[in-house]
């Protein structure tokens, strides 16, 4: 079996602000295989952007592994650093300030992508058309980000991470700016793209219309993988094409697990369950306290 090209193990991120320490990640584990499509998803402080941005090479964590194909994130020096992010890794922000330069054309954004990883000058217009025209934004190649909409300038910052062809293109929240009917395109650019070319993709999003794009979901909370939804396709008798999404509950090195809180809160399942073990699965039933038995009155003396 090929090794994944992303493999975080253990993963702990602490952050210590005024005295107080807040762990962001807490043991997380996660592989992710070469080629795949892959949604982060979870509340806002459940450690997805801290994850990302690990894995992007602008943070490091304080315990655990990272590898991201075949580079070792806990080792690299300052220098191996800025070449990692130049030419392994891709990376869409949700704020188009800080994908774009807003004083250059979109051809000219890519263009200096090309330019600061040092590729060759006679390939950088050839390479600039025909990543604008893959995202859909061919048209726009000589418009500034003011003169494009947010769905327009997410498609553009896209033909910029995507511009020296990276093994890995991450993408923080890159819908969280837009409206329904353009976080689709930007997300359906990131399915092409990933169909395409074989890039994986990494998105963190609390977009729920990702599902719809994405063969696998990933939930962090509290810092760990929780869940994942592994979905396939399939067409029936009639020639409908349906899609089939299965969940999967993620156990850690130690044994432990977190189950979805609408399992939780629709079996009324709190502070201790019982457990019992059958020959092909695990039962797990509410715990209730037993009642206290009330001690025994002392008999009284009846000399």
């Amino acid at each position: 079996m090929a090794e994944p090209i992303i493999r975080c193990t253990d993963l702990v991120r602490i952050f210590a602000a005024k005295g107080v320490e807040v762990q962001a990640l807490q043991g997380l584990t996660l592989a992710v295989d070469r080629g795949e499509l892959v949604a982060l998803v979870g509340a806002s402080g459940s450690g997805k952007s801290t994850l990302l941005t690990i894995l992007s090479g602008l943070d490091q964590p304080s315990a655990g592994s990272a590898v991201v194909a075949g580079h070792d994130l806990l080792s690299m020096d300052a220098r191996q650093r800025v070449a990692y992010r130049r030419h392994t890794v891709g990376f869409v922000w949700q704020q188009t300030s800080r994908n774009l330069f807003p004083y250059l054309s979109a051809a000219e954004n890519v263009a200096m992508a090309l330019s600061v990883a040092r590729a060759p000058r006679a390939r950088r217009d050839a390479r600039t058309a025909e990543l604008l025209d893959q995202l859909g934004v061919g048209e726009l190649a000589d418009r500034r980000p003011a003169e494009m909409s947010g769905g327009q300038q997410q498609r553009v910052a896209i033909a910029v991470a995507l511009a020296n062809e990276p093994e890995v293109l991450l993408a923080d929240e890159p819908t969280g700016e837009l409206d329904q009917a353009n976080s689709a395109a930007v997300l359906e650019a990131f399915r092409e793209v990933n169909e395409r070319s074989g890039t994986t993709v990494v998105i963190v999003t609390h977009d729920p219309s990702v599902a719809e794009h994405v063969r696998r979901t990933v939930r962090i909370r509290d810092g760990r993988i929780a869940t994942e939804v592994h979905r396939r396709t399939s067409v029936d008798e009639a020639g409908v094409e349906r899609v089939h999404a299965e969940e999967f509950a993620v156990i850690d090195r130690v044994g432990r697990l977190q189950l979805p809180s609408e399992y939780l809160e629709a079996l009324e399942l709190r502070e201790r369950v019982r457990l019992s073990l059958e020959p092909d699965h695990v039962q797990v039933r509410p715990g209730h306290r037993p009642p206290q038995t009330a001690a025994a009155e002392p008999e009284e003396d009846e000399s």
